[in-house]
């Protein structure tokens, strides 16, 4: 995507077109069906030539903040991050190798994570570093129950 096709025209009203076309109502529907595929992922299959991962994110916060999900949308993109860079699960020992994939999902997440909601998911990382979830655990969607403990959805 180096060209900046996908700065090009309206990219709220390509990316909607996209998500309809493959049976979706929302872009939430469309990203909840792949809980485990990365905003890259996401992009290409709406659009490989113009569509970026960031385009996907801003629709999936802005869904979020119109329903009160944003704690639903972090607990998601941690779920995208740590199947990314931990596609195995947790590690079993956390040496230096693993720290760094570790750190690297967690900060990566941290980065995506809405400024109303960077405080809790600062305390998540040092609650999941301090206290280390089973080896090999691998949240699969936002509705883990671990990941639920640390971020309970908002009360509406």
């Amino acid at each position: 995507m180096s060209d900046g096709r996908a700065w090009l025209g309206n990219v709220k009203v390509r990316l909607y077109e996209r998500v309809r076309e493959r049976g979706y109502d929302s872009l939430t529907a469309f990203a909840e069906a792949r809980p485990t595929a990365s905003l890259v992922a996401l992009a290409e299959e709406l659009g490989p030539d113009d569509v970026a991962g960031v385009q996907v994110f801003s629709g999936l916060v802005a869904e979020a903040e119109r329903n009160n999900q944003v704690t639903r949308l972090v607990r998601g993109q941690l779920v995208r991050e740590l199947s990314q860079h931990l596609p195995n699960g947790w590690p079993a020992v956390l040496d230096d190798a693993n720290r760094f994939e570790v750190a690297h999902a967690l900060g990566a997440w941290i980065a995506f994570t809405p400024e109303t909601h960077k405080e809790r998911a600062r305390q998540v990382r040092t609650a999941l570093l301090a206290l280390p979830p089973p080896p090999g655990w691998r949240p699969l969607g936002p509705d883990d129950e671990l990941l639920l403990s640390f971020l309970p959805d908002e009360q509406v």
